[in-house]
């Protein structure tokens, strides 16, 4: 084996080391075992945080530096001549050590522009709930309310020399490179928990295309698979369906023995049921054993090309680092190699087998997946909590019961039982609280109960006592509001991990309620009245000899575009409903 090729483990100042041998401008990341999945969601965002706070200090620089806040990871690297790495590095761990105070309110500010441009997925928040790995689909509600000395606990305690690992890419090690942290213990990874009692599993989502994940082991055959079922969705619903642009797969290690393999393909509202029909038709084709020796040979050729590429060592360096931390010693090329060639159409099989098993589809809305064995993710609580029950100020919303244990939202549904979203104290991930009085419960679960004082009737003292029931450290305040939110009559969904206005934070199948009802009346009949115009004048304008060919073609296709405009409104709200 080539020795530029290999990774070699060394150390700095106890702090264990990876380096690979490289030309050009030197490269290094230090790398602690912290991320989004350590954190609750009342604090979400204090790694975030500290990560910026210990950039600030290195300001404007000719060389290239970054970090990044992962779901159990934190990287800090560093692109640059020898002296600028040792600088940067150096740098980093003594404002870790000092974290500039001074800086705090302008960061907390960038974070929160930061967090407006992020558009995060509904996958892990579905799978995990409302803790570990599913905070990433969670605004970072702590960033507002975390006090100095909150942060330099955290900071103190995750950022530590037992808790981190370098990475180097260059000539040699740099002169001079000395590391200063706290001392502290390597942390274990991440617990990882679970919001789904059954899979396969699917949640209806507004937006369009198809999502799925699925939860395999970490292992050569699971990295090919991926990247065969990309080669298939890409010729099925691509190539030959010309139904999706883009048909994609993507393969994130857990490094604790396990990956997600995710896959997308996107669609036009037209295209929907032909895209979710073809994604499914291609998994199960794959679990069957269709599965081409040519397709693996394409994706083996393509990842060995990049495990003997000149700089594969250097880039291999992250991840290795990664692994480190979790327990996982580097791994040589030689034995990488060996298992991508080893791997063979029944082992893909195996794997395709294995995802079946554990796979979260994410539908367009209005659609389901219960036709092909998925099972829908629970959108309510299997039970309410006994207690002092309100009812709603408005004819058919929801009654709320607060109890010794914990707040619900009932409601009546059609077959005359109870659908219910609890919350109980003692597994409340986040308490966001207005001034106004008033409350959203997240359960550790991703259920969402609101607690509005004014469509409830609540008195004082109840609020009070649910107040001293929360822990604190879970409670989230946050600034005035426009107007409190209106919860529907029915059990309906927050907005983007719990953050809208309905009393559950899983999406429940839509339902037709009295808005959606008035708005297919008025569409419909506006639209109706334009189609009748649209058609007389189509066929008796022609004839009008005053007007021209080019008014006429132009007359009528007006008239027919704002019929599609008035008409589609409606045939959307039809889509919607006709599964309930």
């Amino acid at each position: 084996m080539n020795p530029q090729a290999a990774i070699h483990l060394t150390e700095v100042d106890g702090i264990p080391t990876l380096f690979a041998y490289a030309t050009g401008p030197v490269r290094a990341g230090l790398v602690f075992r912290v991320g989004v999945a350590d954190e609750t969601l009342g604090r979400a965002g204090v790694t975030h945080l500290v990560e910026h706070l210990a950039l600030h200090r290195q300001g404007l620089a000719d060389y290239h530096f970054n970090g990044a806040t992962k779901g159990a990871f934190t990287h800090f690297h560093v692109e640059g001549a020898e002296y600028e790495v040792v600088a940067y590095l150096q740098g980093v761990c003594a404002s870790l050590t000092d974290l500039p105070m001074e800086r705090l309110e302008t960061e907390r500010e960038i974070l929160r522009t930061e967090e407006s441009r992020r558009d995060v997925g509904q996958l892990p928040l579905w799978r995990y709930g409302a803790q570990g790995y599913g905070l990433v689909s969670y605004p970072e509600w702590g960033v507002r309310n975390l006090r100095p000395d909150d942060i330099r606990y955290w900071a103190q305690t995750w950022f530590t020399q037992g808790n981190a690992a370098l990475w180097i890419a260059g000539e040699r090690l740099p002169a001079g490179l000395t590391l200063k942290l706290p001392a502290g213990p390597r942390r274990p990874m991440p617990a990882v928990t679970s919001a789904l009692p059954v899979t396969p599993a699917y949640f209806s989502d507004g937006k369009g295309g198809v999502l799925l994940d699925a939860v395999v082991a970490d292992t050569t055959a699971a990295r090919l698979y991926a990247g065969v079922l990309e080669r298939e969705l890409t010729r099925a619903l691509r190539q030959e369906g010309g139904y999706s642009y883009t048909a994609a797969t993507d393969y994130a290690s857990r490094r604790d023995g396990f990956a997600l393999v995710t896959a997308f393909a996107d669609a036009l509202p037209a295209k929907q049921d032909a895209v979710l029909g073809g994604f499914i038709d291609v998994l199960a084709g794959m679990q069957v054993g269709r599965i081409g020796q040519a397709g693996l040979e394409a994706v083996r050729t393509r990842a060995d090309g990049a495990l003997t590429a000149a700089d594969a060592a250097a880039r291999r360096l992250p991840g290795a680092a990664e692994d480190l931390l979790a327990g996982r010693p580097p791994r040589s090329l030689d034995e990488l190699r060996s298992e991508l060639w080893a791997v063979t159409p029944g082992h893909l099989h195996a794997v395709a087998l294995e995802a079946a098993g554990t796979a979260l589809m994410q539908v367009p809305g209005g659609h389901s997946a219960d036709w092909a064995g998925y099972t829908e993710a629970p959108t309510s609580s299997p039970y309410a909590v006994t207690g002092r029950r309100f009812d709603s100020v408005r004819k058919d919303g929801p009654a709320l019961v607060v109890g010794d244990e914990g707040v619900s939202l009932t409601v009546r549904v059609k077959d005359g039982s109870e659908s219910a979203a609890t919350v109980l104290y003692s597994a409340c991930a986040a308490m966001l609280s207005w001034p106004d009085g008033g409350r959203r419960l997240v359960g550790t679960d991703g259920i969402v109960v609101d607690v509005e004082p004014g469509l409830h009737g609540v008195d004082a003292h109840t609020m009070a006592a649910i107040d001293a029931a929360v822990p604190q450290t879970a409670v989230v305040w946050l600034p005035p509001r426009q107007q409190p939110p209106q919860p529907e009559a029915v059990v309906t969904p927050g907005e983007n991990g719990g953050t809208g206005t309905g009393t559950s934070a899983r999406p429940a199948p839509t339902r037709r309620t009295g808005r959606q009802t008035a708005a297919l009346v008025v569409f419909g009949v506006f639209g109706g009245l334009c189609a009748f115009l649209a058609l007389a004048f189509t066929v008796f304008g022609a004839g009008d000899p005053e007007t021209s060919t080019g008014e006429w073609v132009a007359i009528a296709g007006f008239l027919w575009g704002v019929t599609a405009l008035l008409v589609w409104p409606a045939v959307r709200i039809l889509r919607r409903t006709r599964r309930m």
